[in-house]
């Protein structure tokens, strides 16, 4: 057996094992990377660290960092209730609300399952409030963390955009994040039409009635966490200094990264201890926030795609995809595999081993770039509503007053349509036109 092959069936093993042994897949890789590394490839630890993602390291702490500071100090919860303040409190535009929150948050910085860790235990408490379907604010919440996660100065855009420059590929940071944002709103469209988002009451409800239940990391007045919290509008919406301070960083990050291009992970954390200095007990609660168990997935999934491609796995791994003899067919089968593999594991690990391997694919000019690139980022990211992956986990754990065993089926059938059907519309409209 060639060590290529080893090293992808050890990469096989790595997910087999991430998903059914509910263990860190960055961990694995690190370990595969090692064992990899030393056993197969004879390297040395220098070189097996060469593929360390430093900067996207310093990018997942930088934002990650950031919003754990704001949501420490209730600037999150005092956006999410200003934006449902915005449409007048109407229960049929609640859905969207979130929609929009999810995909302002992502789009800013923060990692998918934070934005959804943040806004569905007060979606979905107010789903069960107001008798709006759990999957249809499961699912908006989630499209809508996915619709902004590609923008240029997100932590899915940030990866994958890297990855492009790296692999010194044709990109389109702007190609990208529409690609994603049209497509998981065309999806929550027909969401909210399939699950009576239509039938849904147009009349107010007020501001003072909604209710966070659980919120995480939230002590009630009896000091205990996970408490149920009251969430009365005039202590959600008044703007306290820190708030201000933190809308202003969030500003600043946006200006800094697109109007001088300026490093996003940089910026954030310069941001954040700035505000740290001013309010250092919602620094240190933010310090031990920051998501450290997606920095370890990410950063030991590219150190083990590192390795991969020092092994020359990569190039085997597209010489053979190439082989297939059918540019096109090839491009789609790479699609569903992006999807199916998504659904049961990280789409943050799946997009850092996928496109690398697609790109001896792609260096031979046949099939576009820009286009195949955003079909395999969508591909990957629209099945994150599966109760598999830690989006669709959220959902679930924070559906009150549910039969679960019926939502989990509800969201597993759910992420089953968007792993079969995605794929060959993201290729037909992305990848058969040829755009590059």
């Amino acid at each position: 057996m060639s060590d290529e092959l080893i090293s992808i069936l050890v990469l096989v093993v790595v997910f087999v094992i991430a998903t059914t042994r509910s263990i860190n897949m960055g961990a694995l890789s690190f370990a595969a990377a090692f064992g990899v590394g030393e056993l197969v490839a004879d390297f040395s630890a220098d070189h097996i660290f060469a593929g360390f993602p430093g900067d996207l390291f310093v990018v997942l702490v930088g934002v990650t960092y950031l919003f754990a500071l704001a949501r420490a100090n209730g600037t999150t919860d005092w956006l999410v209730h200003a934006s449902i303040r915005l449409v007048g409190g109407r229960v049929a535009l609640i859905p969207w609300v979130m929609f929009a929150i999810s995909g302002v948050l992502t789009a800013i910085g923060a990692v998918s399952p934070a934005a959804v860790a943040i806004v569905a235990p007060l979606a979905l408490s107010f789903a069960a409030r107001y008798h709006i379907s759990p999957l249809l604010m499961g699912a908006m919440v989630v499209h809508g963390a996915q619709g902004g996660g590609f923008s240029p100065i997100s932590i899915y855009g940030s990866i994958v955009n890297g990855i492009v420059d790296r692999e010194k590929l044709p990109g389109n940071e702007v190609t990208l994040f529409l690609t994603s944002l049209v497509v998981n709103l065309i999806i929550a469209a027909v969401v909210f039409v399939v699950c009576g988002g239509l039938k849904l009451p147009r009349t107010a409800v007020a501001a003072g009635e909604i209710r966070q239940d659980n919120r995480d990391g939230k002590e009630g007045e009896d000091g205990e966490k996970g408490a149920a919290v009251d969430a009365p509008a005039d202590a959600e919406s008044r703007l306290t200094p820190a708030r201000i301070a933190t809308l202003a960083a969030l500003v600043a990050l946006v200006v800094a990264v697109l109007a001088f291009d300026l490093d996003a992970g940089l910026t954030s954390i310069t941001l954040a201890v700035a505000l740290s200095v001013f309010w250092p007990d919602h620094g240190k609660k933010a310090v031990n926030e920051v998501t450290w168990p997606t920095v370890l997935l990410i950063c030991g999934v590219l150190t083990y795609v590192g390795v991969l491609d020092e092994m020359g796995t990569i190039d085997y791994a597209g010489k053979a995809v190439s082989d297939i003899g059918i540019p096109l067919l090839a491009a789609l089968l790479l699609c569903y595999i992006g999807g199916i593999v998504s659904a049961f594991a990280s789409s943050v690990g799946i997009m850092g081993a996928l496109i690398p391997l697609a790109v001896p694919f792609l260096a031979q000019g046949d099939i576009g770039a820009v286009g195949m690139i955003a079909a395999l980022a969508v591909s990957a990211t629209v099945v994150d509503v599966s109760p598999f992956s830690t989006n669709g986990a959220l959902v679930l754990a924070n559906a009150p007053d549910v039969d679960r065993d019926r939502f989990f089926r509800q969201l597993m059938v759910y992420g089953g349509i968007m792993v079969v059907a995605v794929p060959p519309v993201v290729w037909l409209t992305m990848v058969v036109p040829g755009l590059g």
